[in-house]
């Protein structure tokens, strides 16, 4: 069954997915679409600081924030000094802390391009939106044991930057929510290729 997928008629309950710091949970939304047991583990109601994670787990989707490693704000690094940096890093240990304790059939944690790698090697996968359909560009970072999505796209086709990066008159932070949104046609080719 991996690799293929996984009809709406077939019973998805007894798999959980968790989704830690999925924020609006667009990453895990085909997941629960399929009628998959998907935990949402995002602040403000849970920090995955604390999460205590279930027994019998499937499959882990990891966003921590990119706030203190993305190569976007590599201008304010220095600025925000090493607390903010160990901060963000408590989340992606937390995350990387619950993969070990549940040895899931397969994980994966997103964060695009930058210093992530400087902390936890070098990522498996890397893609922009635009090779899944989603007509933005984005370069994003996987790390994990996964299997890699099918890229749809192959050629380069006009772009803009991710929805709410520049122009549009929304809020910094209603900008800042839809930036980190993972984009739907990767979302989706995730799922087809890690039922």
């Amino acid at each position: 069954m991996h690799g293929q997928f996984c009809r709406k008629d077939t019973d998805m309950t007894d798999r959980i997915i968790l989704d830690l710091c999925g924020g609006t949970g667009s990453w895990s939304r085909p997941y629960r679409e399929a009628g998959y047991d998907v935990r949402l583990i995002t602040l403000p109601e849970h920090d995955v600081r604390l999460y205590i994670p279930p027994g019998g787990v499937h499959g882990i989707l990891a966003a921590p924030p990119c706030t203190h490693f993305s190569r976007a704000g590599a201008q304010y690094w220095q600025a925000k000094g090493s607390d903010a940096l160990l901060e963000g890093l408590s989340v992606v240990d937390a995350c990387l802390r619950i993969v070990w304790l549940c040895e899931p059939e397969w994980w994966a944690l997103e964060n695009p391009i930058g210093r992530l790698k400087d902390y936890i090697g070098a990522p498996c996968f890397k893609f922009d939106p635009w090779q899944f359909g989603d007509p933005w560009t984005k370069r994003t970072w996987l790390w994990g044991r996964f299997t890699a999505p099918k890229v749809k796209v192959k050629v380069k086709v006009k772009v803009k930057s991710a929805p709410g990066w520049r122009g549009d008159r929304t809020t910094a932070i209603c900008r800042g929510v839809r930036r980190s949104m993972t984009p739907p046609g990767f979302a989706r080719a995730f799922f087809e290729a890690n039922p």
